[in-house]
């Protein structure tokens, strides 16, 4: 009925002002989960180093002592204070978007859901710089580049390389390990949306490494992948995921689905641009690293349709054992003066318009949809 309340402290519309232990919905800022996420890490992240400290050997641990320390603290260090926590915001606007109340039990769902996103990204980022050779992360070395320098000072047996690579998977092993564990607790449709979020990202990273080793250029793969690897776990799945913490009606849900498809879309495209065009003192990864991977995206697709000579020889190369120190900023050129940059951006606009006419017009919170919109275009047009 709408109006009123639930038992469980949702709104079912009307016109609200104010209710215990929340704030009316039109008024619900995304600090307030943010926040709420942020303690509930640094107290996981505690118990966990408690859980850690009963089993592991006593004394310094070898090699990583001192800085950057056992597997908990590095872990604390890579997660505290670090991030956009786009993940969670997602889940908070879908949330208040669809009726939910801050302070409610149903908040501290959408909390626990929320945190969880932040280490399932943890675990997701350090793969992926192993998976991808990337030797950057947020402007500081990565986990598995820190680790085999680690091994070197201390005169390590064996390969200091594999060491950092091993050191760097279990550390990923550790947050999406504890990603499960804030989601165990979780409301079991939340739980059963959670295990289809994670197969969805395994499998878009499957897809990425195949593709690239493939030499894959065709839109549907590139799109696919985008959307599974990136879109999905950042925009799409954390909304629903707020969406089913509020006990959304299946029309808002559907309505926040299209929302997602877009504004996800338009998420992965940008990753694209700053994958090949950022700049490396924002984005805290080398400028290009897309190209020298191979990556199969958009821009790879658009580019090997477009380009030729010189800059189709590039594209060959790069990736491989032939690829030159010439080759990527050559691309970053050819691509640009193809018109390629140009098209991604005006795909991205038109997701950005198509997302917002999603919203218009629908039964979702007025505050929710203003929470939305402008997310969105933080997310489409940032630099980092």
């Amino acid at each position: 009925m709408r109006g009123g309340t639930d038992e469980q402290g949702r709104d079912a519309g009307g016109d609200l002002e104010g209710r215990p232990g929340g704030r009316a919905r039109d008024g619900a800022p995304a600090a307030a989960t943010l926040e709420a996420v942020d303690t509930l890490l640094a107290a996981e992240l505690t118990a966990m180093r408690r859980g850690w400290d009963a089993v592991a050997p006593a004394g310094e641990v070898d090699l990583l002592g001192g800085d950057p320390g056992d597997l908990p603290e590095w872990l604390h260090t890579l997660l505290a204070g670090q991030g956009k926590r786009l993940r969670p915001q997602m889940c908070h606007w879908g949330f208040v978007a669809t009726g939910g109340w801050l302070g409610t039990p149903c908040h501290a769902d959408l909390v626990r859901a929320a945190a969880a996103l932040e280490m399932l990204h943890l675990f997701a980022l350090l793969h992926d710089d192993v998976m991808d050779q990337s030797d950057e992360r947020r402007g500081v070395p990565s986990a598995h580049v820190v680790a085999a320098r680690r091994h070197r000072e201390a005169g390590g047996h064996g390969d200091p390389v594999r060491f950092g690579e091993n050191i760097a998977l279990l550390l990923g092993d550790l947050a999406h390990s504890e990603a499960d564990r804030l989601a165990h607790t979780l409301p079991a449709v939340m739980r059963d949306y959670w295990y289809e979020l994670n197969l969805e990202l395994i499998v878009g990273q499957r897809a990425d490494l195949t593709g690239a080793a493939a030499r894959r250029s065709d839109l549907a793969h590139a799109e696919a992948v985008a959307a599974l690897k990136s879109g999905s776990y950042t925009i799409a799945r954390p909304l629903q995921l707020g969406a089913l913490a509020a006990g959304a009606t299946p029309q808002q849900r559907e309505v926040l689905a299209r929302f997602g498809w877009h504004l996800g879309r338009a998420f992965a495209w940008r990753d694209d641009v700053l994958g090949v065009w950022g700049d490396h003192a924002v984005t805290g990864k080398p400028s290009g690293d897309d190209l020298r991977e191979g990556k199969s995206t958009l821009i790879w697709v658009l580019g090997a349709e477009r380009l030729r000579g010189e800059a189709a020889a590039a594209m060959e190369r790069v990736g491989t054992a032939e690829a030159l120190t010439s080759d990527v900023p050559l691309l970053q050129r050819a691509l640009d003066e193809g018109g390629v940059r140009q098209e991604v951006e005006d795909r991205i606009a038109a997701e950005i318009e198509a997302a917002g006419s999603v919203l218009s017009g629908t039964t979702l919170a007025p505050g929710g949809v203003e929470g939305l919109l402008e997310t969105a275009r933080r997310v489409a047009w940032r630099s980092a």
